[in-house]
């Protein structure tokens, strides 16, 4: 390290932060991802959901190599870990940006972003039925309190059931959610060799052959008229919605207890309400506030409660 290299950097180099820095850039991955659906809702206007998330990926692959490069972070992966690098390439870095991608083209960015963010609730089913967890009673509570949510931003009011395009939205955003879920069990009870951090480069690099593979083979040669608004949406996208919050939440995860991060993250889906409205126009209507409280609470619910639990557990045994 150079003597004249400020303080900040010299953290982001140990891979250490201060609380506040830490803090900080929490702000900045929960900002990043909820504007992140309005941009991809206005990218899917201009090319298809694959070249989209492939092209995202490139410019997003080339932003954390300069920034796992000068925080040193660059490091051959072990064997072992290469089950859990594929799991978050293909299933949420992957399969999980593309339904999102497929799905925003045909649903309001604000309530895709409110089906996409029910993805712990899947975990909190999925998982004691996997065996990877018990059910406790907050568990069971807060994943009704967001099944009900789900109920009632899907339900004939609240977006068109007439229209085939709204319900396949509606469902490929759905499925997205189960994808990251499906990943999250898995990376839970991966041993890891490297850091996640460490192994970040990896995933995007497999998710970026992927889906430039698939995109090629199913969809040929990308054609759209380019222009500043897209090469500045494209940018913000792969570099800050990508990129910047995929490192700076695997830097936060380091300083942060899992439960602050859990509770901080079921902020996302209210910026990107609060950004499809500015950005988009999109109207904030009853069912919509709704939902987003009863999702927002359930997850809560099942995070901070059955943490309680299992502290009085303890504390009594």
């Amino acid at each position: 390290m150079l003597s004249g290299e400020p303080d900040c950097f010299k953290d982001f180099a140990m891979n250490s932060l201060s609380p506040r820095a830490a803090v900080g850039l929490f702000l900045i991955v929960v900002l990043a991802w909820g504007v992140n659906w309005s941009v991809t809702k206005q990218l899917v206007q201009f090319l298809p959901p694959l070249w989209t998330s492939a092209i995202r990926s490139w410019i997003a692959l080339a932003g954390l190599f300069v920034i796992l490069g000068l925080s040193r972070n660059l490091v051959i992966p072990e064997r072992r870990d290469i089950p859990v690098i594929l799991s978050v390439a293909l299933l949420h870095m992957t399969i999980f940006s593309v339904l999102v991608a497929a799905g925003v083209r045909f649903l309001p960015a604000s309530k895709a972003i409110v089906l996409g963010y029910t993805t712990p609730l899947w975990v909190a089913i999925a998982a004691p039925l996997l065996g990877k967890d018990t059910l406790t009673a907050p568990k069971l509570a807060g994943a009704l309190l967001g099944l009900i949510g789900l109920a009632v931003i899907l339900n004939p009011t609240s977006i068109d059931w007439t229209n085939t395009n709204v319900l396949f939205g509606a469902a490929m955003v759905i499925l997205a959610a189960m994808s990251w879920a499906a990943n999250i069990i898995y990376m839970s009870a991966h041993r890891w060799i490297a850091s996640p951090l460490q192994l970040l480069l990896w995933q995007v690099l497999v998710a970026t052959i992927v889906l430039t593979g698939s995109a090629v083979i199913t969809e040929g040669p990308p054609h759209a008229e380019w222009s500043w608004k897209l090469v500045l949406l494209f940018l913000y996208s792969g570099l800050i919605g990508t990129a910047l919050a995929y490192w700076a939440m695997s830097m936060v995860n380091k300083s942060i207890s899992a439960l602050t991060t859990s509770l901080g993250t079921t902020g996302t889906p209210l910026v990107g309400i609060a950004s499809a409205a500015i950005l988009l126009g999109e109207p904030i209507d009853m069912s919509l506030a709704v939902a987003a409280a009863l999702i927002v609470t359930g997850i809560g619910l099942a995070t901070l409660g059955d943490r309680l639990l299992r502290g009085q557990t303890a504390a009594s045994g």
